[in-house]
């Protein structure tokens, strides 16, 4: 099906949760995203009008947007610091085709997007799962089924598994295109 262009709102908690941590952000908010295939069930009704169209919801104020570019654009407005990398196959499925035009409403609200081309992650130590980690200090790990569904979120801040995704993070990002170059394969 499709990707998370942003946190899954599938579940009014989780988006309540997640809100809660990028609000206590302070000076950072790092996504790493590792997947090819984002099963949001949300977003399936855009996502196939997507397929068939190649249009999609790219409007920052619609009903689906709002509340996360607006949770965005306050925390960037504090000083938050918020990137987005995602690691992708080449060539890139319809997920990440989707997703990456949907950038556009990502970095209206605020948001750095890198892209890196999974070719040239091979000898980066990256965790399992994809991960928000906030000021370096707390990570909000999202667990998924085989099919790209949602299943869990989880919270960490051992001090270890906090330094892994730090390094991953910024390994990742070194390597990683700026959105605006990065052409689709």
């Amino acid at each position: 099906m499709q990707s998370a262009a942003q946190p899954s709102l599938e579940d009014e908690a989780d988006f309540s949760e997640f809100s809660e941590l990028m609000e206590s952000a302070q000076r950072s908010a790092v996504f790493l995203q590792m997947r090819d295939l984002y099963n949001v069930s949300e977003e399936a009704e855009d996502f196939a009008i997507w397929r068939r169209t190649g249009q999609q919801d790219l409007d920052p104020d619609s009903t689906y947007w709002a509340p996360y570019v607006k949770l965005i654009s306050r925390a960037v407005a504090r000083g938050v610091a918020i990137r987005r990398a995602r690691i992708v196959s080449e060539p890139v499925s319809d997920s990440i085709r989707y997703l990456h035009q949907a950038v556009v409403v990502n970095t209206h609200a605020g948001e750095q997007v890198r892209w890196l081309p999974r070719r040239l992650a091979s000898d980066i130590t990256l965790p399992g799962n994809d991960f928000w980690l906030f000021d370096d200090r707390l990570i909000r790990w999202n667990h998924f089924d085989g099919d790209g569904a949602v299943t869990a979120h989880e919270i960490s801040d051992d001090p270890a598994t906090v330094k892994l995704c730090v390094t991953a993070f910024e390994a990742v990002w070194a390597r990683a295109i700026p959105h605006a170059q990065y052409e689709l394969q």
